[in-house]
């Protein structure tokens, strides 16, 4: 069993909070009453909503299936799973991504387990999937 939870990183939360603070004192020096505080709070609740909402997606092996975000895969189809690592990312994103392939990336996590399917029904070759534990994710896999 395997799961894991694609937040954010702790460095990404700082810099739109801190955005959205000077957004609001602009605003602030301009407006009196309710439309100085108003965008206090209506920007720096988005600037920590949108990195919450950004990490909402779980990756998980469980029942037989591989889960990331809704979209499940029945282990059955998995033909062989590999790390892409940072030093291999670009190119695996880039040049060599099949337009077919499925792919959650996160660009916060720096490797990705590229996995190869064997489903004559899906016109999908593989799926790409960030994960900071691309080990513990193919031992899952593989145990599953």
């Amino acid at each position: 069993m395997f799961r894991e939870r694609l937040y954010a990183s702790w460095w990404t939360w700082p810099l739109p909070v801190i955005g959205a603070a000077i957004m609001a004192a602009t605003v602030h020096m301009g407006y009196p009453g309710v439309r100085a505080w108003l965008p206090y709070v209506v920007l720096i609740t988005l600037a920590i909503a949108i990195p919450i909402w950004l990490g909402r997606i779980k990756v998980e092996v469980t029942g037989g299936e591989l889960w990331v975000g809704d979209a499940h895969l029945p282990l059955r189809f998995i033909d062989e799973v590999e790390v892409i690592t940072p030093a291999e990312q670009r190119q695996a994103l880039g040049p060599d991504l099949d337009p077919a392939a499925f792919m959650v990336h996160r660009s916060w996590i720096r490797t990705s387990v590229r996995i190869w399917l064997n489903d004559p029904d899906d016109p999908t070759p593989y799926w790409v999937v960030s994960t900071r534990r691309p080990e513990e994710l193919i031992a899952a896999l593989k145990k599953a």
